[in-house]
Formats: C-alpha cells, sequence, structure tokens
C-alpha cells in the first residue's frame, strides 16, 4: 500500500520560512519523479516544485528563488523549503508521485 505523507505546515508570519516533509512508504522516490502541488481555498490545485530522479529541478515563477525541493533518498522523504513567505502562498500543500497524493498540510501565512 502506498502513502504519501505530507508533514511541517503551519500558520507563519510574512517573510517567515518552513520546511515541508513528504515521506513515502510502498514506494521509493528513488525511482520516480517527487512534485509538490497546491491548492489555495477556492482554487485549482497548481504544481509548484518538481524533482527528478536525476535531481533536475522545476519551479513554478511564483515562487522561484524563495522554494528549494530537495530529497533524501536514505528516508525516502522529499522536502520544500520555503523562505520569505507571503500571504499568497496560503494554501494546502501536496506531494504526488507516480499518481499517488497525499493528503495534504496546510501552509497560512499571516501577521
Amino acid at each position: 500500500q502506498v502513502q504519501l505523507v505530507e508533514s511541517g505546515g503551519g500558520l507563519v508570519q510574512p517573510g517567515g520560512s518552513l520546511r515541508l516533509s513528504c515521506a513515502a512508504s510502498g514506494i521509493l522516490f528513488s525511482f520516480n519523479t517527487v512534485s509538490w502541488y497546491r491548492q489555495a481555498s477556492g482554487k485549482q490545485r497548481n504544481l509548484v516544485a518538481r524533482i527528478t530522479t536525476d535531481g533536475s529541478t522545476y519551479y513554478a515563477d511564483s515562487v522561484k528563488g524563495r522554494f528549494t525541493i530537495s530529497r533524501d533518498y536514505a528516508k525516502n522523504t522529499v522536502y520544500l523549503q520555503m523562505v520569505s513567505l507571503k500571504p499568497e502562498d496560503t494554501a494546502v500543500y501536496y506531494c504526488y508521485s507516480d499518481s499517488y497524493w497525499g493528503r495534504g498540510t496546510q501552509v497560512t501565512v499571516s501577521s
């Protein structure tokens, strides 16, 4: 049974930082591209960042220079380091890999 479990979300002030984690079981991230998506209330789910098996990364324009995706194969975990957070980054963040979704973690950026 495949499970992707996100963690690390929370409430942070504008300009703050958070690190999200996506831990997997039943699937090896070393063999799969892993993506982070986010969905703000009432809006569609959008791709935020992606890392491929060869380490190539992609970032949405809205997060370039502020978010960094990385992986730890030994822990079978992918991270999303987020700095200089803005209120518009508020959303539920989801991990996705090989057609599987996690349940998401809420990130709220507010003063």
